[in-house]
């Protein structure tokens, strides 16, 4: 099997919703064939509960049949050298199938073998793919005396990215390996580029209650929506306020730098009938050095200050919850051999940029980090075909992924970069709040 029959048929898994297990299974099956070391693991619920990631109540956490699996290479004298994980997930979301051109698990190539695409292309199973490709290109190399290193490869396909990381930080709370790890890359679309740094996120739900009346009698009633456009005014203005007062080198490129969306209102339910309830789903962008608790106060405060501003909010206060899974932001310092090991085989495949960069989403990164493992991101694709229909990746980008990923694992595995500043959540942060 190549790159594009491994890449091809992992496109064709519907693995949305905790459906990974068949894709996992064929994920190993795979690995057993190439000749890895192969490993298995699934999350327990009742840890992952206690990380701040995920829902208090493990029976809200979706874990049962989610296995993640790896598959290990080991080089020379592999207990002298240095471990590297090449990470990437296997689970994706969900396509409406009214908006893509063809089927979304049914993948096409454009221009020959130009342009995939598939629901997951871009995020990740390319990514995925090159990972695995990289590790079997180094063994290649090491066999037939062209590379001398001592140390392993692990490359993972891990469940659940899009719910919280459950099978990344189930591997970086309870390590399921024989063996200690020393860094990581992680293969999300990137570009290209090296992203050294992840922004967090705050997941909260807001109820507002009003009172119904028919719609011939309006005024008898309490509509709810004016109430919500005050709070999603107050939201938006403080998402302004903070990009101007919250500062991060690597963030200066972005026009929003730490972006909230409603991503989803429900209100009312009639057409005639005044709407006396409203519920909002919000995102709020965490800064890299913040924590997702300062920023949910920053938010609460400002909703406390629009309630105070209202007679029948004051009466009726809104409910603001957190929902769903969080996303703590990661860093790490560009000194760290990992980074560098990744900049230097870029330059050497002629990437021009080989500078550190900052992502205004949330990877599964940021449980390695948290775990004292220098983590990376880079990966071919872009994050503006993730979550997209007709998402797609250029062909020559996953080639050339596989070729600096493979580089990269070379160049660590050899030991020649020095650590430098240790990294952490709060690595390479220059917050100003």
């Amino acid at each position: 099997m190549d790159l594009y029959e491994f890449v091809d048929r992992l496109c064709r898994f519907e693995t949305t919703d905790g459906e990974e297990a068949e894709a996992a299974a064929w994920t190993r099956e795979q690995f057993d064939a190439f000749g890895f070391d192969t490993y298995e693991w699934e999350a327990d619920a009742e840890t992952l509960a206690g990380h701040t990631s995920f829902p208090n109540d493990p029976a809200d956490i979706r874990v049962e049949n989610r296995p993640s699996v790896a598959g290990v290479v080991e080089f020379g004298d592999a207990d002298a050298g240095p471990t590297l994980v090449l990470n990437g997930h296997l689970d994706v979301v969900p396509a409406d199938a009214d908006l893509w051109t063809g089927d979304p698990f049914e993948p096409t190539w454009s221009d020959g073998r130009a342009t995939l695409t598939a629901r997951g292309a871009a995020d990740m199973k390319a990514g995925l793919g090159a990972c695995v490709f990289a590790a079997l290109d180094l063994r290649d190399r090491v066999e037939a005396g062209e590379a001398a290193v001592d140390g392993r490869v692990v490359v993972e396909a891990v469940a659940g990215e899009e719910d919280g990381g459950i099978g990344a930080a189930a591997a970086a709370l309870d390590d399921p390996y024989p063996f200690d790890r020393d860094a990581a890359l992680v293969a999300e679309p990137t570009d290209l580029t090296a992203v050294t740094t992840t922004e967090g996120t705050v997941m909260k739900r807001l109820t507002i209650r009003g009172r119904s009346a028919h719609a011939a009698t309006r005024w008898r009633g309490e509509d709810v929506l004016p109430h919500f456009e005050r709070v999603r005014a107050a939201f938006q203005e403080l998402e302004t306020e903070r990009g101007e007062r919250v500062h991060h080198d690597l963030y200066e490129e972005f026009e929003v730098p730490w972006p909230i969306v409603c991503g989803r209102v429900e209100a009312g339910s009639w057409s005639s009938t005044v709407p006396g309830t409203l519920t909002a789903e919000w995102r709020f962008g965490v800064a890299p050095g913040e924590t997702v608790d300062e920023v949910e106060a920053e938010y609460e405060q400002r909703l406390a200050a629009v309630v105070a501003d209202s007679e029948w909010l004051s009466a009726h206060p809104p409910a603001f919850e957190r929902f769903s899974i969080q996303f703590e932001p990661a860093g790490i310092a560009p000194t760290e051999p990992v980074v560098r090991a990744l900049a230097d085989a870029m330059a050497d495949d002629g990437l021009a940029d080989t500078d550190p960069h900052g992502a205004t989403y949330g990877a599964d990164s940021r449980h390695y980090v948290a775990a004292g493992i220098p983590t990376v991101v880079f990966g071919p694709g872009t994050v503006e075909e993730a979550h997209f229909p007709d998402e797609s990746v250029e062909w020559a980008d996953v080639l050339r992924a596989r070729e600096v990923i493979a580089a990269t694992a070379r160049r660590f595995l050899a030991g020649d970069y020095d650590r430098g500043t240790e990294s952490g959540p709060d690595a390479d942060a220059e917050t100003d709040s």
